[in-house]
């Protein structure tokens, strides 16, 4: 959203050094108004794309809002208040804040988590494919829950990590088997959805080694499900996302350059191999903490990051833009998963999984459509 632009020092000359006449060349036209002037150089502002945040936090934080009053128990918005300031009586604060509020916290900051792991590996593999739950990152950290709540020592923290583990293991495998003079972001797309595969039957195998509750129950959770959320699951995500979130956005500028190819960000200084090892373990931290709390969701990290794009209409994907997005996706997706069938309570992966496979769809027909020309956003 925020970009410099050297000055610009005046028109062409002519022949004999002087000014050209007449209309003003292109380049001897005033900067547009959104340039902020700071001595040689111009702080550039795409107001567009501060619009398009702006509105997407508003969109997100006013279905996180109405997911909070609204449901079987219909609450006011001063019912609401007086329980997050603590005047409420009981039977009020114990629906908002012990069962909506943290439903709805961690809907916004896992679908920001997802998000963003998704716009960073769309941009590592330049292809609106490469999303952690089409290239099996979610998979291997269902996995490595799923083998944690086996050993019987599943708990508030054991099990994000057992899903970091299993979300890291598959991220390394992928990158080793792809790996050829360099991994292109092509093959670790098509190892992705091998590992994926494969990862589907062995968490298939692990169900049967449950006992008949425990499947039920973690087979429920494997679609994606947000109904048993706790203050407990957030905390895992909220420290995730507030170790990880600055250090992408540090590398942000670097991994916008990226998408220009190797060898023109490595002509400006990006420092390839640890600016994509940063933002590959980072994503990969953030799909299996949402992962661990909520199964694998699924599409948020595919659709959300070219949605935001469409959006801003910027040149790559921007993290702010995407994870509001997210957020407002996934709370979204929430929201009708409550009240689409009530008293039943669906489960949120069953609403993402119906639009983003529209989405995929629509991706993969316009994909035809170009003729395979060009980068598909």
């Amino acid at each position: 959203m925020l970009e410099t632009a050297p000055r610009r020092a005046g028109g062409p000359r002519g022949h004999d050094g002087s000014r050209g006449s007449g209309a003003p060349a292109r380049s001897e036209r005033r900067l547009p108004d959104r340039t902020l002037r700071l001595g040689r150089f111009g702080l550039r502002l795409d107001v567009r794309a501060i619009v398009v945040t702006l509105l997407l936090a508003a969109v997100a934080l006013s279905l996180g809002w109405w997911n909070l009053i609204s449901g079987s128990s219909a609450f006011t918005a001063a019912d609401a208040v007086d329980a997050l300031l603590g005047v409420a009586d009981d039977g009020t604060a114990r629906v908002i804040l012990d069962w909506r509020a943290p439903r709805v916290v961690f809907t916004l900051l896992g679908g920001a988590a997802l998000a963003v792991a998704g716009a960073v590996f769309q941009s590592q593999t330049r292809n609106p494919l490469g999303s952690p739950d089409i290239i099996g990152f979610s998979t291997g950290a269902y996995t490595g829950a799923l083998v944690v709540s086996l050993l019987g020592v599943g708990s508030t923290w054991s099990t994000p990590a057992g899903a970091v583990v299993g979300g890291l293991g598959t991220g390394v495998a992928v990158y080793l088997l792809a790996w050829r003079r360099g991994a292109s972001g092509l093959r670790i797309i098509l190892v992705g959805i091998g590992a994926s595969i494969f990862l589907g039957s062995v968490n298939s195998w692990l169900l049967t080694l449950m006992s008949r509750e425990d499947a039920l129950s973690a087979a429920t959770w494997g679609t994606g499900s947000v109904n048993d959320i706790t203050w407990a699951h957030v905390a895992p995500l909220l420290a995730a996302l507030a170790l990880l979130l600055p250090t992408m956005l540090v590398h942000g500028t670097d991994m916008t350059l990226m998408e220009m190819g190797d060898d023109a960000a490595q002509g400006l200084g990006v420092r390839l191999e640890r600016v994509r090892l940063i933002q590959f373990l980072c994503g990969i931290v953030l799909v299996s903490v949402v992962t661990a709390g909520a199964g694998p969701i699924a599409f948020v990290a595919l659709v959300a990051p070219q949605l935001a794009l469409r959006l801003t209409r910027a040149a790559a994907v921007q993290l702010i833009p995407a994870a509001l997005m997210g957020a407002a996706l996934l709370v979204g997706a929430d929201l009708l998963a409550r009240s689409a069938l009530l008293p039943v309570q669906l489960p949120v992966g069953v609403i993402t999984l119906c639009v983003g496979g529209v989405y995929l769809v629509w991706l993969l027909v316009g994909a035809g459509r170009s003729g395979g020309r060009g980068r598909s956003r």
